[in-house]
């Protein structure tokens, strides 16, 4: 499993890197007309690309600490039952 995800790594890597030589043209960049930018379209996109991977980032951290949350709340309650055990958290 480890060398399959280098070597998807790898691929999409190659693949990003042919993406951006051929998409080297400047293109602008307006904001309502009050501010106009000219860059290189592979940065705009990876620019783009990066604030959906850190939009993904934050959903997927906020859905975990919400579960965490749940599962201590839960052991808590488990715990007040009389003659239970907890079972010892394995976080793996």
């Amino acid at each position: 499993m480890y060398v399959i995800r280098w070597i998807t790594g790898a691929v999409i890597f190659v693949l990003l890197l042919l993406f951006s030589l051929q998409n080297a043209q400047l293109v602008p960049l307006s904001f309502y007309g009050l501010l106009s930018w000219h860059a290189p379209l592979v940065f705009l996109l990876l620019i783009a690309f990066a604030l959906g991977m850190a939009a993904g980032l934050l959903a997927g951290v906020m859905r975990t600490l919400r579960l965490k949350r749940q599962i201590n709340r839960m052991r808590r309650e488990h715990a007040r039952q009389p003659g239970m055990m907890v079972p010892p958290f394995d976080a793996r």
